[in-house]
């Protein structure tokens, strides 16, 4: 094979390989605008954790979430149910750019506790979540490669920015009909070894625009366990602003 033979082959590996980064930045972008404007809202949850063995316990939470253009979301999570874990809150800075901030209230001992991007990979609240799952899915934290089609479905592969991530790359599957809506992500761990698979349903459309799923299932495949996230009572009305997002909010939450 001759030289310019070679040169060929490697400018077409090249142009698809950008090509499709550019389509999976592009898919990406378009998930994003099409959930950009609700402003603020609050939510209910049902969590529901399974061990190997299929036991289950149960928790009620409490979200809030605010919307920010210039950065990523801010959300505040509070635990009201069961007596153990009351008052537990935790509020998370979502960032565009570097790491994000979180912090753990314990009612216990009535203190605030940051969390360190080295911990943000364990797991929240024995859940199967990360610490890093709570965070809103902003365009600038991954690398993107399109993969396939298939049919309304898009798949891209994202690799996240941050190198303290406990992920290596992310597979998310997009619906392109339904406002590029997202129906699954696989979780694949350090090892590239695939970790989780985080599964949305019941979906319902608010204001006309927003796609919020009812039902979320996050499976560990090398753990055995599940946990389930059950969503009700869906607000977009009430205005939320950044005092209600302050480590004073923190506190005043777990009381």
């Amino acid at each position: 094979m001759n030289n310019k033979i070679l040169i060929v082959i490697a400018v077409f590996v090249l142009n698809s390989v950008i090509s499709s980064a550019q389509n999976g930045l592009e898919i990406a972008k378009a998930a994003d605008i099409a959930d950009t404007g609700f402003g603020s809202s609050t939510v209910q949850l049902k969590m529901t954790l399974k061990n190997k063995n299929g036991q289950t316990s149960e928790r009620e939470m409490s979200t809030k979430t605010l919307e920010l253009k210039n950065d990523g979301d801010k959300s505040l999570i509070t635990f009201n149910t069961p007596k153990d874990v009351k008052g537990t809150a935790t509020l998370t800075f979502t960032h565009k750019i570097g790491s994000d901030d979180q912090w753990l209230y314990l009612p216990s001992i009535k203190r605030v506790k940051r969390i360190s991007s080295s911990n943000k990979s364990g797991p929240f609240m024995g859940s199967e979540f990360a610490y890093e799952d709570l965070s809103s899915q902003e365009v600038e934290k991954y690398t993107y490669k399109f993969v396939k089609a298939q049919g309304d479905i898009l798949i891209v592969d994202q690799d996240p920015v941050d190198p303290k991530s406990g992920y290596t790359r992310r597979v998310v599957s997009y619906n392109k009909e339904k406002g590029y809506r997202i129906e699954k992500v696989e979780f694949y761990d350090r090892k590239n070894a695939l970790l989780k698979t985080l599964m949305y349903s019941g979906y319902k459309q608010y204001k006309g625009k927003y796609w919020r799923a009812s039902t979320m299932v996050m499976s560990n495949h090398q753990s055995n366990k599940e946990t389930t996230l059950q969503f009700s009572d869906y607000n977009f009305d009430q205005e939320l602003s950044e005092d209600d997002f302050s480590q004073n909010a923190l506190k005043r939450a777990g009381r």
